[in-house]
């Protein structure tokens, strides 16, 4: 059966895999992403090695590369806000040439929506916008049954719909972006902030369960900043689904039930009240099974 070498490029980790034709997932590996003060070289030079030892146990056909952006498709480049040292970083030429495989590009969070559209919680929506809720925030749609990844690859990127114009100030220059108020580290910044003093995100979430104010005052406020961006992305798409997805996504109900409550209270059009918001079910395969899934309906 024919799998594709699948490669998934995130501000915390590279991660890597061998995917059939039916989603299965084998060959796994990750490994973290180095800082970018070690240089972009030092950077590709990791993930090119990850790509040709996971190529190495099997015979894949081609080679899928799943980024955080932005992207650009038709140069096959990339410039992840939260890779610093890659910009205009020629992933698709160094991969291919590392590999011997022709390989294809697509933005991480289109990758996982593509995931969720075809094995996940998002099976049979013809309007859906899966976001990824992690060190960044990405956006990615899937419509009228095909992924929409707009001509340079970046429709649908979410994290930097500007919510805030007074809000604070994000990496991509602007301020006020639903990621400078909703990412991981952003709510656990501003958690500290108010005088919470634990460790990282998962004992935010933990916290919250358990009834801390600061925790669920931290949680809600990033709701809020993503209700509004998708409020607004359901008024220009009419969606009909919104698939979350990420490690801050993981708190489950701490995030999504705050996160439909503020839905609701910013929709005021009765077609963007229709939209459901579901937690993804592929977890962390869901990149490489989504950019996997591109290069076969796509090489």
């Amino acid at each position: 059966m024919s799998s594709v070498l699948a490669l998934d490029i995130g501000g915390t980790k590279l991660a890597a895999a061998l995917v059939s034709a039916t989603g299965e997932v084998s060959a796994h590996r990750e490994v973290p992403t180095p800082p970018s003060s070690m240089g972009a070289d030092h950077l590709a030079a990791t993930l090119t090695r990850l790509a040709v030892e996971t190529a190495a146990c099997g015979s894949p056909v081609g080679a899928a590369i799943a980024a955080a952006g932005p992207l650009d498709l038709a140069a096959g480049t990339i410039s992840p806000v939260n890779i610093a040292a890659w910009r205009d970083f020629d992933v698709v030429s160094r991969i291919a040439k590392a590999t011997g495989l022709p390989t294809v590009l697509i933005g991480d969070a289109l990758a996982a929506a593509v995931a969720e559209h075809w094995l996940g919680a998002a099976t049979g929506s013809r309007a859906l916008l899966g976001i990824v809720v992690s060190t960044g925030i990405g956006g990615g749609l899937v419509l009228n049954g095909g992924p929409f990844p707009g001509p340079s690859g970046n429709a649908g990127h979410l994290g930097h719909v500007v919510v805030d114009p007074a809000g604070p100030p994000c990496s991509c220059g602007a301020r006020g972006c639903v990621e400078a108020i909703a990412s991981g580290p952003a709510t656990l910044r501003w958690a500290h902030a108010q005088g919470w003093p634990g460790p990282g995100m998962p004992a935010l979430a933990e916290a919250a369960k358990s009834g801390e104010e600061i925790a669920l005052a931290a949680f809600d406020r990033a709701a809020d900043a993503l209700a509004a961006g998708l409020v607004a992305t359901s008024a220009l798409c009419d969606l009909d689904t919104v698939v979350v997805g990420g490690g801050v996504a993981a708190a489950g109900e701490v995030l999504l039930g705050p996160l439909r409550e503020r839905y609701a209270e910013h929709a005021t059009l009765p077609y963007t009240r229709r939209t459901r918001i579901v937690q993804a079910r592929l977890g962390r395969h869901s990149g490489l099974i989504g950019a996997a899934r591109h290069a076969l309906t796509s090489l």
